[in-house]
């Protein structure tokens, strides 16, 4: 289990370390106190994940065009 913060982490980090920490809880032959500490720390890594994600989205943008078709600026994408 790594020992960076977790808010401190990239996308790609957390996602990594989640994996594995999932791949170990899986696997069942870790002691229960460290399983405790494993879910916990894959809860915070997912949560960062989540809402890495949710940034990612919120800077994704469609080009506007104007009547003539030349781009006339940006908007939001609804992803909803």
């Amino acid at each position: 289990m790594s020992e960076t913060a977790v808010a401190e982490m990239s996308f790609e980090a957390a996602m990594s370390e989640l994996e594995k920490v999932v791949g170990q809880l899986e696997r069942g032959d870790v002691a229960l106190e460290d399983s405790i500490k494993l879910y916990e720390r894959g809860a915070l890594l997912k949560a960062h994940c989540a809402t890495k994600l949710k940034e990612a989205e919120e800077k994704i943008a469609v080009i506007t065009l104007d009547g003539e078709g030349n781009p006339a600026g940006l908007k939001p994408l609804d992803v909803d």
